[in-house]
């Protein structure tokens, strides 16, 4: 047994690891080389897409296969924070992402953004995904629209749909555990 904690003890070191090398986040378009890194990939994709102001993506990890990610274009320094984008920016973003939910999963869908402390990509997204019910806890923020969903500057937030209003939670770093995998 005490070789499963050790192996656990491990992995949870290597990912802190990369999520500390990740704040100083070093995705530089003009040096091609820095976009191979892992933390890097979503930044390659919005060059790919850079004639656009937000682009959607399928989620390439196997074990999240129905949830789709919505992505601005724009690269930013450092770890994109979604704060940093300007308000009307991030209202757009949250628009299509929200848009995307709607077509896929009805009013079942939720958006989730993780905190800085467990993001592993530096280029900004929102999780798409079919909302797990369950999940609702109490302290949500209930807001009438996209515009009015607020901008966490050091947790995760995630947002779904109520009786044509949207609740929102924050607090929590690891947002996206409420989207059906």
């Amino acid at each position: 047994m005490l070789w499963k904690a050790a192996i656990v003890a491990a992995g949870l070191c290597v990912f802190a690891q990369e999520r500390v090398e990740q704040v100083g986040c070093a995705c530089d378009p003009a040096k091609p080389e820095t976009m191979k890194m892992r933390p890097c990939s979503l930044c390659a994709e919005a060059e790919k897409h850079s004639s656009e102001k937000l682009f959607y993506l399928k989620d390439n990890n196997p074990r999240k296969p129905n949830r789709w990610l919505v992505l601005p274009s724009k690269h930013m320094a450092g770890n994109h924070p979604l704060h940093e984008l300007s308000p009307g920016e991030r209202a757009g973003l949250w628009k299509a992402a929200i848009a995307k939910g709607r077509e896929l999963f009805g009013d079942g869908w939720g958006v989730a953004y993780n905190g800085p402390q467990v993001r592993t990509q530096c280029h900004a997204h929102i999780h798409i995904g079919k909302f797990v019910t369950v999940a609702e806890l109490p302290g949500f923020q209930v807001v009438s629209r996209p515009e009015d969903i607020p901008a966490p500057t050091s947790t995760g937030v995630w947002v779904h749909p109520v009786n044509g209003k949207l609740h929102v939670h924050s607090g929590e770093q690891i947002a996206e555990t409420v989207l059906v995998r």
